[in-house]
């Protein structure tokens, strides 16, 4: 089974920005342990990190056909990216959205998601558990096609 995997904007700042937020983890950090939970799984993933919507947008045009599901953490543009929610929806690939802190006790403009309505599941608020979780995710609901 293949999943890319989507880091949004300024995740490539894990471990310096807010870690009391979201933690003292480096993206590359994440990323191994994204890597060897895949490997234990039995899935292979491909994994990118941009700040730049329309990049995260061409990413799933890119591998649309090589992905068999999306783990994907739209960052900010959870709230507010309609063009990202279309992508997702475009795709038509089983979609998990993951958040390192949990958006729903956060400021009042973050609890919205416009991207959750074309996902199968949102998990948010475990660290890096949520990359981990949607992993898991991904693999029963691609099991289930």
């Amino acid at each position: 089974m293949n999943i890319l995997v989507l880091h949004g904007p300024n995740l490539n700042l894990l471990g310096e920005r807010e870690p009391a937020v979201y933690g003292a983890m480096t993206l590359a950090q994440l990323d191994r342990l994204i890597l060897a939970e895949a490997s234990r799984l039995g899935l292979r993933v491909r994994i990118f990190q941009s700040n730049h919507e329309g990049e995260l947008i061409d990413l799933l045009h890119k591998h649309r056909r090589w992905a068999e599901g999306v783990l994907i953490n739209p960052g900010a543009y959870t709230h507010y990216s309609y063009a990202l929610r279309d992508a997702l929806a475009a795709v038509a690939l089983p979609a998990v959205e993951v958040h390192l802190s949990d958006i729903r006790k956060r400021e009042k403009w973050r609890r919205v998601s416009v991207v959750a309505p074309v996902c199968v599941a949102t998990i948010l608020g475990k660290g890096a558990g949520s990359y981990l979780e949607g992993l898991k995710r991904l693999k029963r609901e691609i099991g289930k096609a």
